[in-house]
């Protein structure tokens, strides 16, 4: 069985998935592409020599017979209802992040994926396939450094374009940490409050860099994570966790090791692509794989999607008010177990 996907979104991450799905990956083919950008839906198609139509909007390709499972790659604030369209047409969703841009806005999928009564949705949280985190997640739940007491965590970025907000600090950076360390440890968030340190004469002035947040979860779990989008040296992600029997610490990305003019050294990743390029492809074959094998996609859900975006919203919320803010979690329905 080959499983037979529509693109929704032909810019530069929907061409990565294409590419993948075309050139790397097994078990799928792309049989149709949308774009508000027909032409450049049109170029995709040619470019990678597509056996695929081009639809004129998301509606249009979800209600297509031969289309099995939907790509969501457009604009975030498209998502929402490309995703609700494709889970009342009973299609499988891998959308990247965010699910929707408000919390209200996940939670719409959230129940209209359990009144359909069938896992349908999976989110584009990448870190979970990546082999350092992997290895984390089985040291925390092997308990090889007993209880998780506190994590410390960096997100470094050279540097950002005059865009990029203080807000985009949460909504597009620290969503990432988010996602995976509710992941690694299993414990939903209770509060958060944001410090900014010392600016850098390298931010904009609209922007605050860097910022640390400092969030608690429910079980007393203490995380600091700092945001610095224009640290300079490169792209450069950590993860430390404290437990009461060790640490664990996320690996270094692989690098050959030069001695050169009395300097030992590695280099330092410079493009978030270079570092997370194996977990992209990863995640997207695991999609494939396990609808083929189990009719359900294994990764993130619908309320992981939501749940980052509660916490977002929190994490926002302190960044204005400079108070420790309450993040409320309700309880998992027993539909996402």
């Amino acid at each position: 069985m080959t499983l037979k996907m529509g693109v929704i979104g032909t810019g530069a991450i929907g061409r990565e998935h294409i590419k993948r799905i075309t050139k790397k990956l097994s078990g799928g083919t792309i049989v149709a592409v949308t774009d508000v950008n027909q032409d450049a839906a049109k170029k995709v198609v040619e470019e990678f020599s597509l056996d695929a139509i081009v639809y004129p909007d998301d509606k249009a390709l979800i209600a297509a017979e031969n289309v099995d499972a939907v790509l969501v790659t457009s604009w975030g604030p498209a998502h929402e209802q490309s995703v609700l369209a494709a889970i009342e047409a009973g299609k499988y969703v891998f959308c990247e992040k965010p699910l929707a841009t408000t919390a209200a806005g996940c939670m719409r999928i959230v129940e209209a994926e359990m009144k359909y009564g069938k896992k349908l949705v999976q989110v584009g949280f990448m870190r979970r396939y990546d082999s350092g985190y992997k290895q984390l997640k089985e040291a925390i739940d092997s308990h090889l450094i007993g209880e998780p007491l506190m994590i410390h965590c960096a997100h470094r970025n050279p540097e950002v374009g005059d865009k990029y907000t203080t807000d985009m600090a949460v909504t597009d950076t620290l969503i990432h940490e988010i996602d995976v360390l509710h992941w690694l440890v299993n414990d939903d968030y209770k509060s958060v409050q944001v410090v900014y340190p010392k600016k850098t004469k390298h931010a904009l002035a609209h922007l605050q860099d860097p910022q640390v947040f400092m969030i608690e979860t429910n079980s007393g779990i203490s995380i600091t994570a700092e945001v610095f989008v224009n640290c300079k040296y490169g792209y450069d992600i950590q993860c430390e966790v404290i437990g009461e029997e060790g640490i664990v610490k996320l690996p270094e990305p692989l690098s050959i090791v030069t001695r050169k003019e009395a300097k030992l050294g590695v280099n330092i990743l410079m493009d978030w692509k270079d570092r997370f390029i194996d977990a992209y492809d990863v995640e997207l074959q695991d999609f494939i794989d396990s609808i083929k094998e189990t009719g359900k996609p294994n990764g993130p859900t619908s309320w992981d999607g939501y749940i980052a975006a509660v916490t977002a919203d929190a994490c926002v919320k302190a960044q204005q008010t400079g108070e420790k803010e309450r993040i409320s979690i309700p309880e998992k329905p027993e539909f996402y177990e």
